[in-house]
């Protein structure tokens, strides 16, 4: 494989302070800025809202759309193309309005833009906030599954240190992803969902390659001699091209979708943009770290124990 950094030997586990640092700050600022705004953004797939289907007798182009619905000032709109460019659904945040006025305010907007053409509206269906926390429930369950599985698969194929720090190190990985969408003023919707759980197996599976790396250097007797940490830094500077190598082009085919995906994808690609650099930064100095510190304080105690049972 191309190597990028050859006889990598960086000191990573002795930095793991700063880390620490640097990442509980991050969560405590994210999570200041969700108290401060009284909650996370939601889209109307998780609050409720207004779905309008409407066909244009010409194809039209979205940022139209987006400018004339602006107008009426119902909020961030979501517009997809619907089986052509010529007819498109809008998903309106939940208002205090009946979905008849609110349809006949969108009916306005499109009539004022006359770049738009004749609309004809379609369909209309409203989504209750009830779906909207069922919604929110089972994503809820989807992430604590997911967590749950990976937790069971590497107690079995490592130990259950391993399997614990890596689910710390995923847990960092999406509250610092919700602390950007927060910061940035992000909304939650089911794209996003996908989303994070798209970068929570991103981030295992470069946790687990580590951790195998690590396996293997101890059937080869490499700690003789060495130190845990040693170990562990031993490890992810072996595997750190191959994290860096796979980061870097998850990391570009994130930036394009963010920046011309469209307003769509925008969100989608922003969780993961930000996913996979925290990912790879809990993989070098998250997961390890912990591990190196539990082992610590596990060997502590050990010899605190056996000094107790020297003097007695």
């Amino acid at each position: 494989m191309f190597q990028i950094f050859k006889d990598a030997n960086y000191n990573f586990i002795g930095k793991r302070r700063w880390a620490y640092l640097l990442s509980v700050s991050f969560i405590l600022l994210g999570l200041a800025s969700v108290g401060v705004k009284g909650g996370l953004r939601y889209g109307i797939d998780f609050s409720g809202g207004t779905l309008i289907q409407a066909r244009f007798d010409k194809a039209v182009h979205v940022d139209l759309i987006r400018s004339a619905l602006s107008r009426i000032k119902l909020g961030e709109s979501v517009i997809q193309e619907f089986g052509g460019p010529m007819e498109f659904i809008f998903r309106l945040p939940l208002a205090d309005l009946p979905s008849e006025e609110v349809t006949r305010r969108v009916q306005e907007a499109l009539a004022a833009e006359p770049l738009l053409g004749k609309a004809e509206i379609r369909r209309v269906e409203f989504v209750g906030p009830q779906v909207g926390r069922d919604l929110q429930f089972q994503a809820l369950y989807a992430v604590l599954a997911s967590a749950a599985g990976i937790l069971i698969y590497i107690a079995i194929r490592f130990d259950f240190r391993g399997g614990v720090a890596a689910i710390v190190a995923t847990f960092h990985d999406v509250l610092v992803t919700f602390s950007a969408m927060s910061l940035a003023d992000r909304e939650i919707s089911l794209p996003v969902l996908a989303a994070f759980l798209t970068i929570i197996g991103y981030s295992v599976n470069d946790t687990i390659v580590a951790f195998d790396r690590v396996r293997e250097n101890r059937g080869k007797g490499m700690r003789k001699g060495s130190t845990f940490a040693e170990l562990i830094n031993t490890a992810i500077n072996q595997t750190l091209s191959r994290t860096v190598l796979t980061s870097l082009t998850t990391f570009m085919s994130a930036v394009v979708l963010l920046l011309f995906g469209g307003k769509v994808l925008e969100d989608f690609a922003f969780v993961l943009t930000v996913g996979v650099v925290t990912g790879t930064f809990s993989t070098i100095y998250v997961a390890g770290s912990i591990l190196v510190d539990w082992n610590n304080w596990v060997e502590t105690r050990a010899r605190r124990a056996k000094k107790a049972v020297v003097k007695a």
